[in-house]
């Protein structure tokens, strides 16, 4: 069934390939509950999951359909480690805790793939990824960038590749050089989203769609989450809305901004068969990235940004395929059977927020476009604190993340003047 998300542009080609979304009930009245979750996307649909599986009580709502925000409608891309290359991590963290950050990122890549598989989700997983430069003279950085992944972080799926070997994975000569990555790939991100949420309502997590947190408070000991329609009050509650907290929590919205980024999708390539003949996902080294991947049908899946005028243009499928057009000439009149938005939560340094707002309330997003593996297992990490078993998610609490400068007012027009900056200094 098409249907169109209230809160981002466009139907998404994710939609085509859902035969059934459930329906869950808004909430009706008001209820006591061990952990309240709000937001139902990756997150907190794993937290749900995996605290229900415990025998913990959990109450999760999400102020619209599952599905309606970024965790349907992303790019799809794993990706291998953090945003930050590991030697970046290094730099600035030391080789300990930067091993420690890897390690945690390759954890999240094999808990997604194990549980879609335990759970018998077919997430259309496609593997291999691309990461290329759109200038010269950056070999030697992608190579040593190889080397150093295989010898001091013990992975050895990453290749470097010249312009030829470039040239020949694209079917395009706009990049220079790149690595190639077989150790991770790409999904349809719908399909696990539909997936985690019948895995959570079967483990016995009451899911409640339609129901938007309106206000967060506490008193004598418990939180309470206020709804149009009732109150949860809870021993302790996950935040987990990323990119779409609005006003509901302060700390949450002072760190992490919403930013749109747009897709669009192309008939099947069916007489191109030089695009991306291996159907790896491609991720350029532009600040504001150019993502790109081979659907199962073959269909070109084309993501990015550039303006930052309008959250909601009038005509994606344009931008879009201009784009395109870009890198590969011979698409410039390709037919775009869907284009879409949704937004992106990061935070100023381009790492995870994961922090205690308030006590035991805790708020986890701003994976800055790297969270498909990320947010599901930071779920996961959560259930487990609450739990009390091992507690992984600390290497996310005791990053340095800064919040937005501006205050509330002038926070998103710094930080479109700045990804506009960026913008225009990735064309020179």
């Amino acid at each position: 069934m098409v249907w169109q998300s209230p809160i981002a542009p466009g139907v998404t080609f994710y939609q085509s390939t859902i035969a059934e979304r459930p329906e869950y009930p808004a909430l009706d009245g008001s209820k006591t509950t061990d952990v309240a979750v709000i937001g139902g996307g990756y997150t907190g649909l794993q937290a749900a999951y995996n605290l229900a599986k415990a025998g913990i009580a959990v109450t999760l709502i999400e102020g619209h359909r599952f599905g309606d925000g970024a965790s349907g409608r992303n790019g799809g891309q794993f990706g291998t480690g953090q945003r930050w290359s590991p030697e970046e991590t290094e730099a600035e963290l030391g080789y300990e805790r930067s091993r420690a950050l890897f390690d945690m990122a390759e954890h999240a890549k094999k808990y997604v793939l194990d549980f879609a598989e335990t759970q018998g989700i077919d997430i259309d997983f496609i593997p291999g990824q691309m990461n290329v430069s759109h200038k010269r003279g950056h070999d030697r950085e992608y190579r040593e960038s190889a080397e150093i992944a295989a010898a001091r972080y013990g992975y050895t799926h990453l290749s470097f590749m010249d312009q030829e070997e470039t040239r020949e994975r694209l079917g395009s000569k706009r990049y220079f050089c790149g690595v190639r990555d077989t150790g991770t790939g790409h999904i349809n991100p719908l399909k696990l989203l539909v997936g985690l949420a019948r895995a959570a309502h079967a483990a016995g997590a009451d899911l409640r769609e339609m129901t938007p947190a309106t206000s967060i408070r506490q008193a004598g000991g418990k939180t309470l989450i206020e709804t149009p329609t009732g109150t949860i009050t809870a021993d302790r509650v996950l935040i987990a809305t990323n990119a779409y907290i609005g006003n509901l929590e302060p700390v949450t919205a002072a760190h992490i901004m919403p930013i749109r980024s747009f897709i669009g999708a192309t008939v099947p390539l069916d007489t191109f068969p030089s695009v991306i003949p291996g159907s790896e996902a491609v991720a350029d080294s532009r600040f504001v990235v150019r993502y790109f991947r081979k659907s199962r049908d073959g269909r070109l899946l084309f993501g990015g940004r550039e303006a930052y005028t309008a959250d909601n243009p009038i005509d994606i499928s344009s931008h879009i395929r201009r784009h395109i057009a870009e890198i590969y000439p011979e698409l410039a009149d390709i037919e775009m059977t869907h284009a879409w938005g949704g937004s992106v939560g990061i935070t100023l340094p381009r790492k995870p927020f994961a922090r205690e707002v308030m006590p035991g309330v805790t708020s986890i997003g701003g994976f800055s476009g790297h969270g498909v593996m990320l947010s599901n297992y930071c779920g996961k990490l959560y259930a487990d604190a609450v739990i009390g078993k091992a507690p992984e998610l600390d290497l996310l609490k005791d990053l340095n993340i800064g919040a937005f400068p501006g205050g509330a007012s002038l926070r998103k027009p710094l930080l479109l003047l700045a990804l506009t900056w960026y913008a225009l200094r990735d064309r020179f």
